[in-house]
């Protein structure tokens, strides 16, 4: 019996063994399937030496992301990109959305006055001219030369007066320049500032409705009526309502392929109808703003592309209206390989960031 019950244990080694065998002979040869999913990873295992020692490091940079988008037509006479501030009138007539007079708007004064103010000091224009130089590289925004300055007392924050809403356009916004600016004012006179940021129309539109102090904008012609309707005033040390100091430039992108031949059309004019004969994807602001009003005065107007979406009902294959912000364009124009007007500061900042924009 003893013999017999080592037999049964010796041959019950032996079938372990034989099974651990036939084991690591399927673990080294993986079948089709598993070599095609190994082709196709994306992070193949290191061969490095020092790999398992703890020391390696990691020098994968796959996971960067690289934007195709470029700047194809700048500094062209037409794309010139100023932008103002004005101050709301506390007498202004304001409405509501559905356009009824309302009465019990305060507007702060005091508040927007220090705010342009400070903007308009040497000091603080030389802040703005050099913005973007150490992180950039590149200058995103020019003082103009005829710019006024002011040079008298900033009066500091008040219980009434802390507060200041600001109405702007993306443009600005995007670029980080009031990011950059508005906490050393703050940190100096005590204010706080709160900034509403949209396309230019719909900045003034807040403006209009009573729920601004001051806008900062790029649209002349739509500053120019809402001067006109009498929602501006001059504020102290100023000879107009509309106060213009900064400006850059817009600038036409797209896929650096080019397929449109954009970088080689003579003017901007060209570029657009070069797009526009092409049929390439172009994204469009199409809500208004200063951008969108200066891209609708570039295309050949024998389109009659204008802000009435019937205008454009023909060309929806390739002209897209997003009714969005310039960095939401920036990166929708990126994904869709399209054509983009934008404010060169804008585009620096979302190249800068790797073609994310928040």
């Amino acid at each position: 019996m003893k013999k017999l019950l080592a037999l049964v244990l010796a041959l019950s080694t032996v079938l372990g063994l034989l099974a651990g065998c036939g084991a690591k002979e399927n673990t080294a040869q993986p079948t089709t399937e598993d070599t095609a999913n190994t082709e196709t990873n994306d992070a193949p295992e290191t061969t490095d030496d020092t790999a398992g020692t703890g020391t390696e490091e990691t020098t994968d940079d796959s996971s960067a992301v690289v934007v195709d988008l470029t700047i194809l037509k700048e500094a062209d006479e037409s794309m010139l990109n100023t932008y103002s501030m004005i101050a709301v009138n506390p007498e202004a007539p304001f409405t509501d959305a559905d356009g009824n007079a309302v009465s019990d708007v305060t507007v702060n004064t005091a508040g927007a006055d220090a705010l342009m103010h400070w903007l308009l000091l040497p000091e603080t224009l030389d802040l703005a001219a050099n913005y973007g130089m150490e992180e950039y590289g590149n200058t995103l925004f020019y003082v103009l030369e005829d710019a006024p300055t002011y040079e008298g007392e900033i009066p500091a924050a008040t219980d009434e007066t802390k507060t200041i809403r600001l109405s702007t356009t993306t443009s600005v916004n995007d670029s980080g320049l009031l990011s950059y600016l508005l906490p050393q004012f703050e940190e100096a006179y005590g204010y706080t500032v709160e900034v509403q940021s949209a396309g230019t129309g719909k900045a003034i539109e807040a403006a209009k409705f009573g729920n601004a102090d001051l806008i900062l904008v790029h649209s002349k012609s739509q500053e120019e009526e809402f001067v006109n309707a009498g929602f501006a005033r001059v504020i102290d040390g100023m000879e107009t309502e509309r106060v213009s100091f900064l400006y850059n430039y817009f600038v036409l992108c797209g896929p650096s392929a080019d397929p449109a031949g954009v970088k080689d059309a003579a003017t901007v004019l060209d570029a657009f109808a070069a797009i526009a004969e092409g049929k390439y994807p172009f994204i469009s602001r199409g809500d208004g703003s200063g951008t969108h009003t200066k891209e609708l005065s570039l295309w050949p107007a024998e389109l009659g592309i204008t802000e009435d979406p019937e205008s454009f009902a023909d060309y929806t294959d390739w002209y897209t209206s997003a009714n969005a912000g310039m960095g939401a364009c920036l990166v929708m124009a990126e994904e869709m390989g399209g054509y983009i007007l934008t404010d060169k500061a804008t585009f620096l900042t979302f190249v800068a960031n790797n073609g994310v924009m928040e």
